[in-house]
């Protein structure tokens, strides 16, 4: 197997759990990659972390520094620094089996020469082994990501590894004052033009750290309005349960009232306006919460 692989990292003051994903990454099976790490902006002391590993010569790495613009902006210079065929996303907080990339590059040299494939995903677990969420009904499943939610009702995060010329394909957008822009909207787009296979193995183990954005995600949302409506706007256009479209509507309203003046939201059909209030009601409550 030659194919070489772009492990990339983005972080942001969290050298105090590098290490821990450095570690698995040392006990990868399969050698062919680059650790990319993207640094967006951190205060801590991450460069003196990452500079003992790169001084260590076990693996290749690239380490850039940016300044903070959120992770969608290190995703995009990370894909743009990207010298692999693949590109696999590990945050700072999270580890990998042993046998992750090797199985990663098996499964996507079954596919590789098919270009209606964007790459190969596998399946997340907690470190004490257990499968997030349901698991694929089958061993494999090629189709796209909106498919794997919508058709075979698979639960839980999944970890999508992209051609790197793919991820080229579908930059996430840049919206000025704003540091957040959900992945899926980018998934989202991907999917109408690529499908996936899917193979039911845990290539990603994950922790979700208090203070992250899986924790902050609804502040995180309102601070990013349009990135937010976006990505529900565009929902609306896909083929998903009436149930799915429902709840991205009133998700819409929810953050279209977070914008400010002068930036306006995406439009949406006339028709959703029916569940204007229930947005504006999860508004309200959204507003108690953080203050």
């Amino acid at each position: 197997m030659n194919i070489k692989l772009t492990l990339f990292t983005p972080t942001y003051n969290r050298a105090h759990l590098l290490e821990r994903l450095y570690s698995s990454i040392k006990k990868q099976t399969y050698h062919h990659f680059e650790w990319l790490i993207v640094d967006d902006g951190s205060t801590d002391n991450t460069s003196e972390v990452v500079k003992t590993f790169i001084e260590e010569g076990i693996i290749t790495i690239k380490y850039v520094f940016k300044r903070n613009g959120g992770k969608h902006r290190a995703i995009n210079e990370g894909v743009q620094q990207a010298q692999g065929e693949l590109f696999f996303i590990a945050d700072s907080d999270d580890m990998l089996p042993p046998d992750a990339l090797k199985r990663v590059v098996e499964v996507y040299q079954q596919i590789k020469d098919d270009k209606n494939f964007g790459g190969v995903a596998g399946v997340d677990a907690y470190p004490d082994g257990r499968i997030v969420g349901s698991g694929l009904p089958t061993p494999t499943l090629d189709c796209n990501s909106i498919e794997i939610r919508s058709k075979y009702h698979v639960l839980g995060d999944l970890s999508e590894v992209f051609r790197t010329e793919v991820m080229k394909e579908f930059p996430f957008p840049e919206i000025d004052d704003e540091k957040f822009c959900p992945e899926v909207l980018i998934w989202n787009r991907i999917a109408r033009k690529y499908k996936l296979r899917y193979f039911n193995e845990p290539i990603y183990i994950a922790e979700y750290q208090d203070g992250g954005l899986t924790a902050r995600i609804v502040e995180i949302r309102m601070k990013s309005p349009i990135a937010s409506t976006t990505c529900y706007a565009e929902m609306l256009s896909l083929d998903i349960p009436f149930k799915d479209k429902l709840k991205a509507a009133v998700n819409y309203w929810r953050f279209r009232l977070c914008c400010k003046k002068g930036k306006p939201a995406p439009n949406i059909g006339w028709m959703w306006m029916c569940v204007w209030p229930l947005g504006w009601l999860m508004h309200v409550k959204d507003l108690r919460l953080v203050k």
